[in-house]
């Protein structure tokens, strides 16, 4: 192993397009394939359900572009260990990246290869699921050992091979599909139902199929010209994502009957069916099958970055910090393999991901609410990018992400102790990394 080197240090080869890519495959997983059974249920208007993915993906720009904001005043990897350290304390920094550098990443990787070992069995039958999940991340994980050339260029091509996969799909179903009667223009109805309960609850696990549009600024040290290509990057991907996930849904509502996909969890494989006939399931399935390798890529790349900034100003963790001779965190890269190995094997993650959703929600809540802070207390502190719409884009996140943690709090209250609770555990290493002598950080003190 070579010497522990500062984020970017190594080398900023991280283009735009690969910084989009990773935005885009961390956030379409298995969710939008999935939900829609359970908006149907109680929502019958095109118009509503269509709303939701909109609204859900609003909210997700409004947070990008104010997280593009904190990367251009904190110029530094980690995303919110960086943020939170600097715009409060660095104890609440280290217990987000505590959180993501333990299972905040290992924990979805581990269930989106779960899910590509089922999905995997519609193409190969014999092969057990737990077989192929462990074999497609250890497989990605050492293409992301071998240097951020062959990481930037895998990403790229199963991005793309993802995107060209759904946007096929989506023309096949409107040009082959069987036309449902349903309209997705507003009707007067429609009011009643925008401010219903269901709309808000779906509205929570719409956002969770919108989770990783913050995804490129845990690589920001990687970046190309990172104070120009970070809010790009946040704003494409995610502006790619919405359109995908309208248009989807559209396909799903408009190709498949609502009684069919009602309470259904593989909504995907029901439209497949009504697309293409009894192949399509098959095709579905290696669809989303393929589309989740770059899924679990964008993730094995961007948590070991949280662990590596974490290293290099903690002398408890300074091992993680160092860097192999292909300039990539190795020893960060196989923590996190180590442990989403683990959890894929104890078949613990779903209750793990179930603990940590509240911590995660509060992590990100608290680094918008951050912009807001420093606007008022520090307001003559540079600002490469300022966040487009202030003050109304952080509010609308804000808003959103304060219904979620109250729907989390309400419904999963013992879940959502729990897993604030595994966050609070980390305060124990914060203590005893403050008692060996710290070394010089590589960024400035926190803003008071």
């Amino acid at each position: 192993m070579a010497n522990a080197v500062p984020a970017g240090a190594s080398g900023a080869t991280v283009s735009l397009v690969t910084a989009t890519a990773i935005v885009v495959a961390d956030m379409v997983g298995v969710g939008v394939f999935t939900s829609l059974g359970f908006q149907v249920q109680d929502i019958s208007s095109g118009f509503s359900l269509m709303l939701l993915w909109v609204v859900g993906g609003v909210a997700a720009m409004c947070g990008a572009i104010s997280y593009a904001e904190l990367a251009s005043m904190f110029p530094r990897s980690s995303g919110e260990y960086n943020f939170l350290r600097r715009i409060y304390h660095p104890a609440l920094g280290f217990l987000a990246g505590w959180l993501s550098g333990t299972v905040g990443f290992a924990a979805p990787v581990a269930l989106a290869a779960m899910a590509f070992g089922v999905y995997f069995k519609s193409i190969a039958p014999d092969v057990p699921p737990l077989a192929s999940g462990l074999a497609v991340i250890w497989l990605v994980s050492l293409v992301h050992l071998s240097g951020l050339r062959h990481i930037s260029l895998f990403q790229n091509v199963w991005t793309a091979i993802k995107l060209a996969l759904i946007v096929i799909f989506i023309v096949a179903g409107f040009m082959f599909g069987t036309r449902q009667p349903i309209s997705f223009a507003p009707s007067a109805d429609d009011f009643k139902h925008i401010v219903s309960a269901p709309f808000f609850i779906s509205l929570v696990f719409v956002m969770y199929s919108y989770s990783g549009w913050n995804a490129a600024t845990y690589i920001f040290g990687e970046l190309r010209d990172p104070h120009r290509n970070l809010p790009r990057a946040l704003f494409f991907g995610t502006a790619i994502v919405i359109v995908l996930y309208v248009a989807l849904n559209a396909v799903f509502l408009f190709t498949t009957p609502a009684s069919q996909m009602a309470g259904q969890l593989d909504v995907a494989m029901i439209a497949g069916v009504s697309i293409f006939g009894e192949s399509g399931g098959r095709i579905v399935g290696m669809l989303i099958c393929l589309g989740l390798i770059s899924s679990i890529s964008a993730m094995m790349w961007i948590g070991p970055r949280v662990t590596m900034t974490m290293g290099e100003d903690i002398p408890l963790l300074r091992f993680l910090a160092q860097r192999s001779r292909t300039g990539v965190p190795a020893r960060a890269i196989m923590l996190q393999l180590v442990i989403a190995t683990a959890l894929l094997l104890t078949q613990s993650f779903e209750a793990v991901l179930d603990f940590i959703q509240f911590s995660l929600t509060l992590s990100s809540f608290l680094t918008v609410a951050g912009v807001i802070k420093l606007r008022m207390t520090a307001p003559d502190l540079k600002r490469p990018y300022r966040a487009w719409g202030y003050p109304a884009t952080p509010l609308i996140f804000l808003t959103v992400m304060l219904f979620m943690m109250y729907y989390l709090i309400v419904n999963r209250p013992l879940q959502s102790f729990a897993g604030f609770a595994i966050m609070l555990a980390g305060l124990a290493v914060y203590a005893m990394s403050r008692s060996s002598p710290e070394a010089p950080s590589p960024d400035s003190p926190r803003i008071s």
